[in-house]
């Protein structure tokens, strides 16, 4: 898992949103039935990179529901095995959509 996490956050870094949401889907489709936090959150993550993608494309609507989505999800962090992992993870990709969106975290 920690592979992809830096595949993901290497491809958000070089803008390359669809393929960091594939970084992650590989490790969350075989499980996506599962109610378990962890699978949740990754479900949360690609929802950011797709978010960045509808961004990019100038669908800025679009791209605000699908963030609230990552936002949803994102409460799981705290019920998570690896909290630290993906407590930094949410810190990067919060900054990177503070940087590179311009609608607000809400």
């Amino acid at each position: 898992m920690i592979r992809a996490v830096e595949r993901y956050k290497q491809l958000l870094e070089q803008q390359a949103y669809f393929e960091a949401h594939e970084a992650l889907e590989e490790l969350w489709f075989p499980r996506r039935f599962e109610e378990d936090d962890e699978i949740k959150l990754l479900k949360g993550f690609i929802n950011a990179a797709v978010s960045f993608e509808l961004n990019k494309r100038g669908r800025k609507l679009q791209s605000k529901k699908v963030w609230a989505n990552y936002l949803k999800y994102r409460q799981n962090i705290f019920k998570a095995k690896n909290k630290k992992l993906f407590y930094d993870l949410s810190r990067f990709v919060e900054q990177h959509h503070k940087e590179k969106n311009h609608f607000l975290l809400t």
